[in-house]
């Protein structure tokens, strides 16, 4: 028969002793992170939230100042509380996840037809977004028709 030197030594006590604890410390750091992963994903969704309020805000005050037959109001309006659940504020009951999101609203005039419309939707912890927009009169928004 052939004697071949074989090799069998295996992990020692001291060698998976150092794999488990280098293991535990990189389960460890990556739990300590989860904390700022929740603030940031909920900061996050709070952003999205108040910039799609925020979106419909000035699609809503430039379609009101662009048509003739509108007056425009100068000045600072709100704060309204809006839920994310009901953001035209028919009065929908607030749904489960909702924040309450305060929206100001101020025109300013430019000129005789045209107008500065900033819009700041904040949220209880945060001072918010805020956005602008110039508007100016446009006649092929005018309806109803000779008003």
């Amino acid at each position: 028969m052939y004697n071949l030197p074989c090799n069998s030594r295996g992990f020692t006590l001291i060698e998976v002793s150092i794999a488990m604890f280098l293991a535990s410390v990189a389960i460890m750091a990556i739990i300590s992170m989860q904390p700022t992963a929740w603030q940031t994903s909920a900061r996050s969704d709070f952003m999205g939230r108040a910039s799609g309020i925020l979106f419909e805000e000035l699609q809503r005050q430039g379609a009101l100042i662009m048509n003739p037959c509108n007056t425009v109001t100068i000045g600072t309006a709100g704060p309204t509380v809006v839920l994310p659940s009901d953001p035209a504020g028919t009065g929908g009951a607030q749904q489960p996840g909702d924040i309450s999101f305060t929206v100001t609203t101020t025109i300013t005039a430019l000129s005789a037809t045209s107008w500065l419309v900033s819009v700041r939707v904040a949220w209880p912890g945060h001072p918010g977004i805020s956005e602008s927009l110039v508007v100016t009169r446009q006649e092929w928004f005018r309806t109803p028709g000779g008003c």
